[in-house]
């Protein structure tokens, strides 16, 4: 496997990146704390996140009374899928249940360095669009600020350069895996992504897949001789591409993802043609032997997040193994929950077009921002 914060490939092995990046398995006696303090989430109680950094110390910071923000991110390379919206979504339940202040970085910059064939105007056409998209979750807008990194870096320069000085390349080349043929751009860059765990002085704490923990181990080595608590971070597993349940859903791969654009014809082609099967060949076959939900994204994607109802759940899996149900039956369960959600999410988006000011701009916590200047 190749888990990079660029990259993520190949079979994932989530207990051996626990190793290799060194962080902790999110215990049941640490979700069971999250839990009695914020209620239930289906995310958290199925596993999909993990690990963490630090998550008992915000826990603690959270019943001391000293509080914590949160912070996650959106690079726009392209329109977003699926895959990119469900750790907003975990991030909005975060800001709802501990009333919390958001900040979501729109890393324009880093996507026109990442991508040699990147054009400037393509990326703010995604930049607008995606930002559409995030605020269509649900924030609230007086506890968010959404920013643009090309926009923001005026009131942020002057703090960047101070964390860019601790940072040395041979931690930049070891930690990315930057080389000769790297732009300069880019090995700059980690700078900016950390600087947003600054935004207070309280602990941040950042829910995002794991293959953005490369910055956190960075930022965690500096931030205390800046003056800044080390980050906290609670990490997911990746959404599975439609092509099997190793690997993530990739915006490189237009077949293996469903677009947030999608229409319900685009919707059922994709997953009744795409969707990887637990089934068997025939239909006779699998009448007989029954099918393997372990394997099947239909039945993953369900248990991640589309069907939070565990009775439910349970009884398409006990339906599915046994043959009893078929699955093309249990892909059409999907395109109805998918297509219905997607339908929502359209109208949501609708109307974030008229509070996209108070995200960026206006609102309470935004106008703060903007009238900081980081030193």
């Amino acid at each position: 496997m190749k888990v990079t914060p660029w990259e993520v490939s190949g079979e994932i092995d989530y207990n051996k990146l626990i190793k290799e990046f060194g962080t902790y398995p999110l215990t049941p006696e640490l979700k069971a704390e999250i839990v009695r303090i914020a209620g239930d989430n289906v995310m958290l109680r199925r596993g999909y996140f993990y690990s963490h950094r630090d998550m008992d110390v915000v826990l603690k910071h959270y019943k001391e009374g000293k509080g914590f923000f949160l912070y996650t991110g959106r690079g726009p390379s392209g329109p977003m899928h699926l895959g990119h919206l469900i750790p907003m979504i975990f991030t909005k339940w975060l800001q709802e249940k501990f009333k919390v202040n958001v900040y979501i970085e729109v890393t324009d910059d880093e996507k026109f360095l990442y991508k040699k064939d990147a054009e400037w105007n393509e990326i703010e056409k995604y930049t607008i669009d995606n930002i559409l998209d995030i605020a269509a979750v649900g924030f609230d807008p007086d506890r968010t600020f959404i920013f643009r990194d090309t926009e923001y870096v005026a009131n942020a320069y002057p703090l960047i350069i101070k964390i860019a000085k601790k940072i040395t390349f041979s931690t930049a080349k070891a930690v990315f895996g930057f080389t000769n043929e790297t732009n300069i751009g880019m090995i700059f860059y980690p700078a900016y992504q950390v600087f947003p765990t600054m935004f207070e002085k309280r602990i941040c704490l950042i829910p995002a897949a794991i293959d953005q923990d490369p910055y956190w181990r960075i930022q965690r080595d500096i931030a205390e001789g800046l003056g800044y608590y080390k980050t906290a971070a609670i990490h997911s597993k990746f959404f599975p591409p439609l092509h099997g349940i190793a690997g993530k859903m990739s915006s490189s791969q237009a077949e293996s993802a469903i677009w947030l654009s999608d229409d319900e014809k685009k919707v059922k082609n994709k997953i009744m043609k795409y969707a990887f099967s637990g089934g068997q060949a025939t239909v006779e076959e699998h009448r007989k032997k029954g099918g393997n939900p372990d394997v099947d994204v239909s039945f993953q994607w369900l248990k991640i997040f589309f069907e939070p109802d565990d009775g439910k759940l349970k009884k398409i899996e006990e339906e599915y193994r046994s043959g009893k149900m078929l699955t093309g039956e249990l892909k059409q369960i999907l395109i109805d929950k998918v297509c219905e959600f997607l339908e929502r999410h359209r109208e949501s988006k609708e109307k974030a077009r008229e509070k996209l000011g108070e995200f960026m701009y206006e609102g309470k916590l935004a106008g703060e921002m903007w009238s900081k200047r980081y030193e």
